[in-house]
């Protein structure tokens, strides 16, 4: 992912949008805004433009990356994995209690 993609990402994030909802606002389909996303694909400076309206922000400050965002975006995502691998080891923890139940449950017969 490059890092205007990771940037547009980040914004999204903050507005709480999903692709589809970026996707809609921007008139493209969702995998050409995912394309816009991972970098795969190089935006013009039309859809630039709209994308920097849609978010609020000038086209420079569009372009333009800072330390401070690129550090608040990869605290982010650290924070987003931490509580996905926290809600998995609880998930297991919790199938780990049934399958010591149901163990347990079958022994006593």
């Amino acid at each position: 992912m490059n890092t205007l993609g990771k940037k547009i990402r980040l914004l999204r994030h903050q507005k709480g949008w999903s692709q589809e909802d970026v996707a809609k606002r921007l008139d493209i389909s969702i995998p050409a805004f995912s394309k816009i996303e991972t970098g795969i694909t190089d935006v013009n400076l039309s859809r630039l433009n709209q994308i920097s309206k849609l978010f609020g922000l000038s086209l420079v400050q569009l372009l333009s990356v800072t330390d401070a965002e690129e550090e608040k975006q990869v605290q982010d995502e650290i924070a987003e994995l931490t509580k996905k691998l926290q809600d998995r080891e609880t998930e297991i923890i919790e199938l780990q209690k049934k399958v010591i139940d149901l163990y347990e449950q079958l022994h006593k017969k």
